[in-house]
């Protein structure tokens, strides 16, 4: 372990934890305390703190990952806590967290110390459904899209061989009929088959 050149503290003159300079500092005996003057970059007060990093956990984490799921292993602060929709990186591929089991039961947020099992999936792709509306029937069609890319309602959309307009879009919190959502917050899209009109 390295003194670090800031650490997250609770300055006693501002009332509240801000980013520290660490001006001078040391490792202790145990390579887990870190002894350090610093200066508080808010109000500018210098004091001297010691800082007991916390140990770390292995927790498994069961990864999903359009279809199929692989277990891993996460290390993690004793004293960290961790919720449901929280992000984390497990082996450099960006996750988040779906599912928190303490025991047998399930729970949204938890410290890491209790925590048995994380479940999460794969966040740099989400697949974003979309019900295509084609006048006597509906098909289904799954996309792969980034988190943050952006669908508008009203927008053309090319999907294989069809061009469809988006009528409105599904969340978690409702129907959206107007403006954009990320794909991160899509529950379906509902299109339509455009048409074509030549002049």
């Amino acid at each position: 372990m390295n003194v670090p050149n800031a650490l997250q503290l609770q300055c006693e003159e501002c009332q509240d934890v801000t980013m520290h300079e660490v001006l001078r500092g040391r490792i202790g005996k145990g390579q887990d305390v870190i002894e350090a003057t610093v200066k508080c970059l808010e109000c500018g007060k210098v004091s001297t703190t010691v800082v007991r990093e916390a140990k770390g956990i292995k927790v498994p984490i069961i990864v999903s990952e359009l279809g199929s799921s692989n277990r891993h292993e996460l290390e993690l602060g004793e004293d960290e806590e961790l919720a449901v929709d929280d992000e984390l990186l497990v082996e450099d591929l960006p996750v988040i967290v779906s599912a928190i089991e303490v025991g047998d039961r399930r729970v949204r947020r938890a410290a890491v110390k209790h925590i048995s099992t994380i479940w999460a999936k794969r966040f740099d792709k989400v697949r974003v459904r979309v019900a295509i509306n084609k006048v006597h029937k509906t098909i289904s069609v799954d996309l792969e899209a980034t988190p943050d890319e952006e669908f508008f309602v009203d927008d053309l959309m090319t999907i294989g061989r069809e061009e469809v307009v988006i009528h409105y879009i599904k969340t978690k919190d409702g129907m959206v009929r107007r403006g954009s959502v990320p794909a991160r917050e899509i529950v379906r899209i509902y299109a339509k088959a455009a048409r074509r009109t030549y002049s």
